[in-house]
């Protein structure tokens, strides 16, 4: 695992901990939704799964990466569904 060091260049142990998670405010950043999607998504039980850490969430990089593939063999069978009419 490549370690990561803060601008003085002394390693970051809290960072590395987290490498291959995600925060919450930044998937939802990447995903061009709203915090307030997700926070619904969750409750729905839709969406990626995420975990607690206190007051914080995350997303396994890895897991969100696989309900988009996961949501994109959907969309394409929806789409082979309306072809055969």
């Amino acid at each position: 695992m490549q370690e990561l060091t803060n601008a003085k260049g002394s390693r970051d142990p809290s960072r590395a901990l987290l490498n291959g998670w995600i925060s919450r405010s930044d998937l939802a950043q990447e995903l061009e939704v709203t915090e307030g999607t997700l926070r619904r998504w969750t409750a729905e039980r839709w969406g990626p799964p995420c975990i607690r850490a206190g007051r914080k969430i995350y997303y396994r990089r890895s897991v969100v990466v696989e309900w988009l593939e996961d949501q994109e063999a959907a969309d394409h069978r929806r789409a082979r569904r309306g072809m055969r009419r």
